[in-house]
């Protein structure tokens, strides 16, 4: 698939749609994630695993957190992470890092 993504409007894929992306993301204590921010999609995020920081609140299992657009995304994993992301609509190069 397209890096943890794997339902969206790219390639490889195992379902082509603009309609949404999915995604499952694995992040490393610590790790630097690029922040960034859409212009049109918006992120529906269900943390599975881990504790995080987002907008300076501190996301748990089982919490969910929305980024609309133009919204900054500058997460801070405070532990191991697994994430689920649906992103709403899939849009190639809605991208913009900051």
């Amino acid at each position: 698939m397209s890096g943890n993504w794997w339902i969206g409007d790219f390639y490889p894929t195992c379902l082509k749609t603009t309609d949404f992306e999915i995604c499952h993301a694995v992040h490393k204590s610590g790790q630097y994630w690029q922040p960034h921010f859409h212009k049109i999609a918006t992120e529906y995020n269900y943390l599975i695993r881990g504790r995080m920081l987002i907008h300076n609140k501190e996301i748990k299992p089982g919490e969910i957190f929305i980024l609309k657009p133009y919204e900054i995304a500058n997460p801070v994993f405070l532990e191991d992470c697994e994430i689920t992301v649906l992103k709403v609509p899939s849009i190639k190069n809605d991208k913009y890092p900051v």
